[in-house]
């Protein structure tokens, strides 16, 4: 990737090597992180090197009465006015500049914006949210739905205790997995994978390493359903919880359109999923659900970047294969040394979700010795 800020821009730290340069350093860190616990070559999904970011947030920084894309720059001491971003997907590339001189010609539109979200899909679908330093009124609405229509767009508008839905708050994403498309709707305002094409990859790969398991299928931080959907098609049963909400909502909503019977959906963290499977306590939220009919042989876990809590890390002791799906490999590190003490690693894989950068995603699929 080629990129007129690299070395400026905070968003690319590794902007001074080559892609496949970047991608072995950062498998060189995983390979001395994990080395105790696999000595076999670690499977790598390597990205696209440039349009491959599906979820963008931008500053906006006002110069003469001018609006500019900005990000934090490499020093975190001050701010880089972005003329492009290779990084995002084509249907975000393609509106990039447009959008903002449209914005630059409205002044209602303009106007104490401070921050511009985009959200897009392989399917073309974009959805940008506009937030300011101002309470939005029917003038702004009028516009932003002008904008709507020019660029065959979805507008949310956010201020203080105020959001605006012009037309709808998600975008739809396809993606074929294992040679059956799914169908996913992703919200404003929820986590989504933002590399489309290492998502399929770890998608895939969850699904190669346990598809012949047998039994139940429990998944802690669940998400939008993003594996928990194509997952399901290879147990009998399936129980994801999410702690979010809106996540939940649109993991129920996901499991609709794409015709899924077999999950059942709960709104627990994943300490109370720990202590509601060992009966230590009793949620109202868990009234129609019996724990008792599953048969649970597999877990799934992807936990934030502060790893597993002492309950979870008890809790996926119990079953017989793990996966654990991590965004930090030291913390992952931490948890294998407990995990270990009862299963061993299998398999091992680094994805490249965020290229140009340190971020190291990765895969670990265990069975109980």
């Amino acid at each position: 990737m080629n990129c007129k800020h690299f070395g400026e821009c905070g968003s690319c730290d590794l902007y001074n090597l080559s892609y496949q340069d970047a991608l072995n350093s950062k498998l060189k860190s995983l390979k001395a992180l994990l080395d105790d616990f696999y000595k076999l070559d670690i499977e790598v999904f390597k990205s696209p090197q440039d349009a491959h970011r599906a979820r963008a947030e931008f500053k906006i920084w006002h110069i003469d009465n001018k609006i500019n894309y900005a990000m934090s720059n490499l020093q975190k001491d001050g701010i880089t006015i972005l003329n492009e971003c290779p990084k995002v997907i084509k249907p975000i590339k393609n509106i990039y500049q447009k959008l903002l001189d449209e914005l630059n010609s409205i002044d209602i539109l303009k106007d104490k914006l401070f921050a511009i979200e985009f959200l897009a899909s392989l399917d073309n679908e974009v959805l940008v949210t506009l937030i300011y330093h101002k309470k939005l009124d029917n003038s702004w609405i009028k516009e932003a739905k002008k904008l709507e229509k020019k660029f065959n767009i979805f507008v949310i508008g956010r201020a203080r205790k105020q959001k605006i839905v012009l037309t709808q708050e998600y975008i739809t994403q396809s993606f074929i997995i294992k040679d059956k498309k799914y169908i996913y709707r992703y919200f404003e305002g929820s986590f989504t994978q933002p590399n489309p094409y290492i998502n399929k990859n770890m998608i895939e790969w969850v699904i190669d390493n346990i598809k012949d398991n047998r039994g139940d299928f429990l998944e802690a931080y669940c998400g939008l359903g993003n594996f928990t959907l194509p997952i399901s098609r290879y147990f009998d049963k399936v129980l994801a919880t999410e702690v979010s909400k809106t996540s939940i909502k649109s993991a129920k909503i996901n499991c609709k359109i794409n015709d899924i019977n077999n999950i059942v959906f709960a709104r627990l963290n994943a300490k109370e999923t720990a202590e509601a499977l060992r009966k230590e306590r009793v949620f109202n939220r868990l009234k129609d659900i019996n724990l008792d009919n599953y048969n649970f042989s597999t877990i799934l876990v992807d936990p934030p970047r502060a790893g597993l809590d002492s309950d979870t890390l008890e809790l996926a002791k119990s079953f017989e294969h793990i996966v654990y799906i991590s965004c930090n490999p030291k913390t992952l590190a931490r948890d294998l040394k407990e995990l270990c003490k009862t299963h061993r690693v299998l398999n091992l894989a680094l994805f490249d979700q965020f290229p140009y950068t340190h971020h190291i995603e990765s895969g670990v699929y265990l069975k109980r010795i």
